[in-house]
């Protein structure tokens, strides 16, 4: 089990995709006479060719992007397409509130700063992680957690979805995470200069908050990325729970790893083999 604060990165760049220029569709030979042949149908054009993720800036003196992208993303165009829309449906809320100021320039530039990683790249595995923030005013940003494991061979995301094919499965998951998150509350608030009715007092607000964020609902469990070995197995998944959804904004992004021997029992049968017996 671990814990961590939410990244936000200091370099403000960021941009847009770089566009990459679709190949021309293949054309079929024409004969030497300048006629159509027979029974030949028309050439089908090819979709074009995706944008290839790539670091860039843009700023004015209303508001400044930084997105930033792993070099390797690129070699998985499923996998960057899942990222770059993210970041796109991210840059796109952030130029919304922009839009909205008119003419007035705010007291704090707008900011999206978003930081992808590669945290995993096996034949089997690839995950992405990324971390952020975007802020439209007030006294700081919106935190912006993501996370992303494709699967080479499948072409695919692996979701939690389609990991937990029984509820049981579900349920084992927040209840291990649900223990997980007490204990660590708990040892939080262990301060011995702390009155016991203002310790039970942060106790049952923690415990509040972390029983609502650990409900056996996909929606809170759809953030999580493989903790691989040596041999590229999946030995637990870190379970990723943004700011607000199990502890209030100082305590930042908060992780569970949940051991691939409490998992083993619910997986779809498909996915089994990615992890460790």
């Amino acid at each position: 089990m671990g814990t961590g604060k939410t990244i936000v990165p200091a370099l403000l760049v960021a941009g847009l995709l770089a566009a990459c220029s679709p190949s021309s569709p293949p054309q079929a030979s024409a004969p030497a006479n300048g006629a159509t042949p027979a029974n030949t149908a028309p050439a089908a054009s090819s979709p074009p060719a995706q944008a290839a993720l790539a670091d860039v800036a843009e700023s004015d003196p209303r508001y400044v992007i930084g997105i930033s992208y792993p070099p390797q993303i690129n070699q998985y165009p499923g996998l960057a397409k899942a990222v770059g829309d993210y970041a796109g449906a991210a840059r796109q809320g952030l130029m919304e509130a922009v839009k909205d100021l008119g003419q007035e320039k705010p007291t704090a530039p707008y900011e999206l700063s978003l930081a992808f990683d590669m945290v995993a790249n096996t034949p089997e595995v690839v995950a992405v992680s990324g971390n952020g923030s975007r802020y439209t005013g007030g006294a700081h940003g919106e935190p912006l957690v993501a996370r992303f494991t494709w699967l080479p061979q499948r072409q695919t995301l692996l979701t939690t979805q389609s990991l937990l094919t029984q509820g049981k499965g579900l349920e084992a998951v927040s209840s291990y995470v649900r223990e997980q998150l007490h204990t660590a509350a708990s040892l939080r608030n262990d301060d011995p200069g702390m009155s016991p009715e203002d310790r039970a007092s942060l106790l049952q607000s923690a415990t509040q908050m972390i029983d609502e964020g650990t409900a056996p609902k996909l929606e809170n469990f759809s953030l999580f990325q493989p903790v691989m070995n040596a041999d590229g197995k999946i030995t637990a998944l870190r379970f990723v729970f943004p700011p607000y959804q199990v502890g209030p904004y100082s305590d930042g992004t908060q992780t569970v790893d949940v051991p691939a021997q409490v998992l083993a029992p619910y997986l779809a049968p498909e996915d089994a083999g990615l992890f460790v017996k």
